[in-house]
């Protein structure tokens, strides 16, 4: 895997953290990840194309950051992912959480579960550009444009 400089290297490199072994990680641990980095990434787009009042931005960013759109772009995503790719969502969408959605469907909320640790894999692996291409993919495939 070829190492560029992001902004987990920075952030490694900023508070002195040891590189771990992600596949050790337990998949909620990277959906936790995955939500978060998945989110900056929507709020930045967001806030690239349009500079409006917090409240339009928050509402424009929901719209994709909630586990219906997640669901529907995972589902939409699956036949693009490699093996490797669908194992981590797989562990991620099978994890037992203790914690479910309030606005979503079981299902939805698992497999939103499991597109968040694809993300939060996908980034601690440095795969950066497949990450986002499989986000803009995923918001194409399932009819959701920015």
């Amino acid at each position: 895997m070829e190492e560029s400089i992001t902004l987990l290297t920075k952030i490694k490199e900023a508070f002195a953290c040891e590189g771990q072994d992600v596949r050790a990680y337990s998949p909620l641990t990277l959906a936790y990840i995955g939500d978060g980095i998945y989110e900056l990434v929507i709020r930045s787009v967001v806030v690239e194309r349009a500079n409006r009042s917090a409240n339009d931005l928050h509402k424009k960013t929901t719209r994709y950051v909630k586990a219906p759109a997640q669901s529907a772009m995972i589902e939409a995503l699956l036949p693009e992912l490699t093996e490797e790719e669908e194992a981590v969502y797989r562990r991620g969408r099978n994890a037992k959480s203790y914690t479910t959605a309030k606005n979503a469907s079981v299902a939805d909320y698992r497999r939103a579960t499991g597109f968040e640790a694809l993300m939060g894999y996908l980034y601690l692996t440095g795969q950066i550009d497949r990450m986002l291409q499989l986000i803009k993919d995923g918001i194409r495939l399932a009819g959701m444009e920015l």
